[in-house]
């Protein structure tokens, strides 16, 4: 059977579409045409009143880090809020995550992966 293989690409509208890629590269290292490292991708719909993110937006987009610890203390330092919930957020199966949001407010969920498999 033939099937999806990985994600293509990840598009959304913004005001500001060259300061919003800008951002991204400057924080994020992602740039408009990325080769991201081999890993797991979660494909995962939600129920329309999940509050696992701002029921005011439609999507959520989740990077894998490798050093969640760096990133949060490179973002600190460049002056972008860092939420974690170390209570929820830890965990040996799933890893640890970080949520922020890009400057149009976008939410962002940063993962890092635990060494082993993912449960």
């Amino acid at each position: 059977m033939a099937k999806a293989v990985g994600i293509g690409g990840v598009f959304f509208r913004v005001a500001d579409k060259d300061g919003l890629a800008g951002w991204y590269e400057k924080h994020l290292g992602v740039t408009g045409l990325w080769q991201q490292q081999a890993g797991y991708t979660v494909f995962s719909p939600f129920a329309a009143d999940s509050d696992y993110f701002p029921a005011s937006k439609q999507w959520m987009i989740n990077f894998r880090v490798d050093d969640l610890d760096g990133l949060i203390g490179q973002l600190e330092s460049a002056g972008i809020a860092v939420e974690t919930r170390p209570d929820e957020w830890d965990a040996p199966e799933t890893g640890r995550f970080a949520r922020i949001h890009d400057p149009e407010g976008n939410p962002i969920e940063l993962w890092q992966p635990p060494v082993g498999p993912v449960v």
